[in-house]
């Protein structure tokens, strides 16, 4: 399936103001931060064609799957040359693999799908996304578990040697403005009966995408002048509203590493950077 957009800084300049003031102010022919394709292109399903959780049931790549519900798993992307405001970009997404397993909680359904962002032809970025599809939370859901109590003070710190870390928290306001920009009408976000009754959690999920670009943008802060190559990124554990967070990067030859880290030590998110100079 192929999709064309200009990439106008409109898009941008509602993420940039909502998530990343201190990023540059979006400018015709100037580049797109890594990771920013992620507010074009937005999901454009027909209402008919959503599944009960507002996810897309047809996308026009992906199967009929007949599992109710789907959840962002993560995303690899190679970054191969700077996408530009103003550009005319195609989107261009093919189905992956698609791969049935039976996990403790039923049957799964792990879909991959990879979209190609060209211009004139030419591949710019190229990422994976990484979808799951499962099967209904049971009638009674069990029952939540607690935080666990703060570590103590003189606890270790499991990111002692860390390069860098940045602390994050995200409201509804934002978590809004995000699925309004790219059109994601999954009610885990907004509709916090659903979030609770239905999917089992405290409370409203942090865009998985959201979260990866955000993580994008700590880089981006410390990247010291290298460039993204590309970047592997998974959800851990959900990442929730009005709940602080920490992105905790630490370089070594390779690249850089990241974990995204609850305040109670909970791992959230990874991700795996390469740069080049």
């Amino acid at each position: 399936m192929e999709r064309e957009e200009r990439l106008e800084p409109a898009a941008a300049s509602w993420y940039r103001n909502t998530f990343a003031t201190g990023m540059p102010e979006p400018v015709a022919g100037e580049e797109l931060p890594a990771g920013w394709e992620g507010v074009y292109f937005p999901f454009v399903t027909p209402f008919a064609q959503l599944r009960e959780d507002g996810s897309p049931a047809e996308d026009g790549v992906l199967p009929t799957i007949d599992l109710p519900r789907r959840m962002y798993a993560g995303e690899d992307t190679e970054f191969l040359r700077p996408l530009r405001y103003d550009e005319l970009v195609t989107q261009r997404t093919s189905l992956g693999s698609l791969v049935e397993k039976q996990g403790r909680a039923g049957r799964l359904v792990f879909a991959d799908l990879v979209r190609e962002y060209l211009v004139d032809d030419e591949v710019a970025v190229r990422s994976t996304w990484h979808d799951v599809f499962l099967e209904a939370q049971p009638a009674v859901p069990t029952p939540r578990v607690s935080a666990p109590p703060p570590a103590p003070e003189d606890a270790a710190d499991p990111d002692e040697g860390a390069d860098w870390s940045e602390h994050r928290s995200l409201d509804s306001r934002q978590l809004f403005r995000f699925s309004a920009v790219t059109g994601n009408t999954h009610r885990i976000h907004y509709d916090r009966r659903w979030a609770r009754d239905v999917e089992g959690l405290d409370d409203l999920l942090v865009h998985g995408p959201l979260t990866r670009i955000l993580v994008l943008d700590a880089l981006a802060a410390h990247a010291d002048g290298r460039r993204l190559v590309s970047v592997r990124f998974r959800a851990k554990a959900p990442v929730l509203v009005d709940t602080t967070f920490r992105i905790i990067g630490t370089d070594d030859a390779a690249g850089t590493s990241v974990v995204v880290r609850a305040t109670d030590g909970t791992v959230l998110a990874s991700a795996d950077a390469a740069w080049r100079s």
